[in-house]
């Protein structure tokens, strides 16, 4: 028993020495990735939880509370949703905090990109309280998560638009013949990966002998969408490119073959259900490497976005000279204190909570009532209806980001 002790203590000692070495060497420009880093570690939590806390969370009073016990997937939904809340309120108190920090000076960009000991403390407190909330609390946090889920898959597609609209107009403004045929050869490309992948989708999710009259309708529709880029963009009235059209066409393909995927796989027309039980796990080790990714982009692209992301410049409020001189290390770091900072703090956080609604219907399948779908991840119709409505609205976006500049010449875009 001593030596156990020892043993323990000892691994204690160790852990907690290597938790303080990491956090000491987050730096200024490593912090976002620390915040990347914090989220991940969430997903591993949920997914450990989500497979062992159900016998514990059965035998907590105030959770199980019910006259007959509920399935063991209730339990697992639960403990996913009560770690997305504690997540959630985590990132969103930060954004609330971090609202109007236009400069350096500010003290609380001190607080965004230190103190990493301290707020993996509050993280992880939060996560064990949420333990201790009223199920009537996550009913509610469940049924928002829908809707925040779609506002994160609506956020990346903001900044896809803005990514390749950006990526174009770096590859034109080169000027030489070489890049030019760079892009022509992208966008075959990317044309050629959307009509074989639309292909591969009548194959796999319109099955001869079965009515998949829905199936066909999405595959029909969001092939109409692809010739509708190509047409707006390359009227001469537009002036657009193919670049970024192909690039759209191909992700607008993708959201469709996500959302016939989610299906549920007893469903006659979901061609790959045969395969379901065989590919359970790496299908939630996929859906969470996705999330993870997504995050990590969606984040990055909050320090170089000039679409929404941006914060307003900061002022110049004492930009005349100083009543008393300062000597050239002052007045260095006295510049760098009202150096304005490079993206929105608030927004970047608001990322994160959108991200953590988004990751807990993942694991989910979009519903507590994940009977129909047992341990799959990302299946049922509210998730198919989520993945093509984004489709849907990103074909929305895209062609209003043409039209509008003709619509509204007056105004910038």
């Amino acid at each position: 028993m001593w030596a156990a002790s020892c043993l323990a203590s000892c691994c204690a000692a160790c852990a907690c020495d290597a938790c303080r070495t990491v956090v000491s060497g987050i730096s200024r420009r490593s912090a976002r990735i620390a915040y990347c880093g914090l989220f991940a570690l969430s997903l591993v939590v949920s997914w450990i939880l989500r497979e062992v806390a159900a016998p514990l969370m059965e035998k907590l009073p105030w959770i199980n509370h019910f006259h007959k016990t509920p399935d063991r997937e209730w339990f697992e939904t639960d403990a996913v949703l009560r770690v997305s809340l504690g997540n959630f309120l985590f990132f969103t108190i930060l954004s609330v905090s971090m609202v109007g920090v236009k400069n350096q000076r500010d003290p609380r960009d001190a607080v965004h990109h230190g103190g990493w000991m301290m707020k993996i403390i509050c993280w992880f407190i939060l996560v064990i309280l949420m333990f201790f909330v009223p199920n009537e609390i996550i009913s509610f946090y469940e049924s928002a998560s829908k809707f925040g889920a779609g506002l994160f898959l609506l956020v990346q597609v903001v900044l896809l638009l803005d990514f390749v609209h950006g990526w174009n107009d770096k590859w034109v403004g080169y000027d030489e013949q070489f890049w030019y045929v760079a892009l022509l050869v992208v966008s075959l490309v990317c044309y050629l990966a959307t009509f074989g992948f639309s292909g591969l989708l009548f194959h796999w999710f319109t099955p001869s002998g079965q009515d998949c009259g829905l199936n066909t309708f999405f595959i029909v529709m969001t092939l109409t969408l692809v010739l509708l880029f190509a047409i707006v963009a390359l009227h001469p009235a537009v002036g657009g490119s193919i670049l970024p059209a192909s690039v759209i066409s191909l992700y607008c393909m993708y959201l469709c073959y996500s959302g016939l995927a989610s299906e549920p796989r007893d469903y006659e027309c979901n061609g790959i259900h045969k395969h379901s039980k065989a590919i359970s796990t790496g299908t939630l080790t996929l859906g969470l490497l996705t999330t993870v990714l997504s995050v990590v982009y969606s984040a990055v692209r909050a320090g170089s976005s000039t679409t929404l992301l941006s914060p307003p410049s900061s002022p110049r409020a004492g930009a005349g000279k100083p009543l008393l001189p300062m000597d050239k290390a002052d007045e260095h770091e006295e510049k760098e204190k009202n150096k304005p900072v490079s993206y929105s703090y608030a927004f970047f956080h608001i990322i994160f909570s959108l991200a953590s609604m988004y990751s807990a219907m993942l694991l989910t399948g979009w519903s507590t009532s994940v009977g129909e779908s047992g341990k799959l991840v990302d299946v049922g119709w509210p998730s198919v209806w989520v993945r093509i409505i984004t489709g849907w609205a990103t074909a929305g976006l895209y062609i209003w980001s043409l039209v509008a500049p003709i619509l509204f010449p007056e105004r910038e875009f």
